[in-house]
């Protein structure tokens, strides 16, 4: 299973790996940055143009201290041994929101996810999640390009090995409390 690679390209802020973009990137939030969330009236309440469904296919998610991790998963497969236990499913899917930034608020708002997150710099060790520019499906099946933080490399590693899978890949459900 590889790693996440981090972006050395040398991209700005807003750009994914690779190239350049016509603009700002949107975000894909899966966790406490979602609708309803405290982080999401924290830091994106009046900040945001647009909010909508939208998922990330070939990846897991696992259960963290209070906030969840996404795990790329290439392919939607995990490595043998991992990914049996309860929320195991193929055709691994993290669900969340697709959010579109106010173009006035996209570099502050860069910035204070990053700083949430614990995101320093691509490949830093001291890393807590690595942004990554990636392919997010909406709800009508089309394909758009948006930042998400992924868990980083050392600790997607002892996710891999010993952490709890969320079932279905949503955040939302799984601290919901079933009636």
């Amino acid at each position: 299973m590889t790693e996440v690679a981090p972006d050395l390209s040398g991209s700005s802020p807003g750009e994914p790996s690779g190239g350049p973009s016509d603009g700002p990137l949107p975000f894909f939030v899966y966790g406490t940055l979602r609708p309803g969330e405290h982080n999401h009236d924290l830091f994106l309440r009046g900040r945001t143009v647009r909010e909508e469904p939208a998922g990330l296919a070939g990846a897991l998610l696992y259960d963290g201290p209070g906030y969840p991790y996404a795990v790329e998963s290439p392919g939607g497969v995990e490595s043998p041994g991992a990914g049996t236990g309860p929320g195991a499913a193929p055709g691994a899917l993290v669900v969340g929101e697709l959010v579109t930034a106010a173009s006035s608020a996209y570099a502050e708002l860069l910035s204070v996810l990053d700083e949430l997150e614990g995101y320093r710099a691509p490949g830093d060790p001291r890393n807590l999640y690595e942004r990554a520019a990636r392919d997010m499906l909406r709800a009508d099946g089309t394909a758009v390009r948006a930042w998400v933080y992924f868990a980083a490399p050392r600790t997607a590693r002892d996710l891999r090995r010993r952490g709890r899978l969320i079932a279905g890949g949503d955040w939302l459900a799984h601290i919901t409390p079933a009636p």
